[in-house]
């Protein structure tokens, strides 16, 4: 993802930070339209950036700022009337982490592997894991470990079988409680079907639960 830091000695409006930030989030996710029905699920599932500030008592522009300098993660979404929405729990891995200027250390330290953490992390600032209800390194690993293990127990030689039926089940269930149930939208930006078409409903048709 491409770095589009503003210099602190030139302060950008809050307009133009608010425009800046919206050509980033189309760099990362491409052009895609909002329907209506995309616009209702991300105002059930989001909140506002603007509404968010408020409520923590923080200033919207230096939010922005923090977004586009690669400190906090890009929205979630652009809502089609140009709202920036993001998830309601936006700042609580910055406040468990001591602060902004300490998160990123506290989350690439999940990881064992240091570049498996940094890899997560930019995908992290990204703002694309509207994949997970609530974004925490927990959720981010026990979800790549469930979707992983779904896809080996569908490939196990008694697949379909009580045993094997329960086991995957169990997965699948697991994953559903993490994952939202996306929109179209998702679909389009990802460039194909989600993980919860392919490990929760594909699997879910495929093998019945007996």
């Amino acid at each position: 993802m491409p770095a589009l830091v503003t210099p602190e000695d030139h302060p950008m409006p809050e307009t133009d930070l608010k425009q800046q930030l919206a050509e980033q989030f189309r760099e990362v996710n491409g052009d895609h339209p909002m329907t209506d029905a995309d616009d209702a699920y991300v105002s059930m599932q989001f909140v506002a950036l603007e509404a968010l500030c408020a409520v923590h008592g923080r200033d919207t522009d230096a939010v922005r700022r923090l977004m586009v300098e690669q400190r906090l993660p890009l929205p979630g979404y652009l809502r089609s009337d140009g709202a920036e929405m993001v998830p309601a729990d936006l700042f609580a891995l910055a406040d468990e982490a001591g602060g902004v200027d300490l998160l990123e250390a506290w989350f690439i330290a999940h990881w064992a592997d240091p570049i498996a953490g940094k890899a997560e992390w930019n995908s992290y600032l990204s703002g694309q894991y509207v994949c997970l209800r609530s974004v925490t390194p927990a959720a981010i690993r026990r979800k790549d470990h469930l979707t992983t293990a779904i896809s080996a127990a569908a490939d196990e030689p008694d697949a379909g079988s009580a045993q094997c039926s329960e086991r995957l089940h169990a997965l699948i269930d697991e994953l559903d409680a993490l994952e939202p149930a996306f929109t179209a939208y998702d679909r389009l930006r990802f460039d194909g079907p989600t993980s919860r078409d392919t490990r929760i409903d594909a699997m879910r048709a495929r093998f019945p639960r007996l």
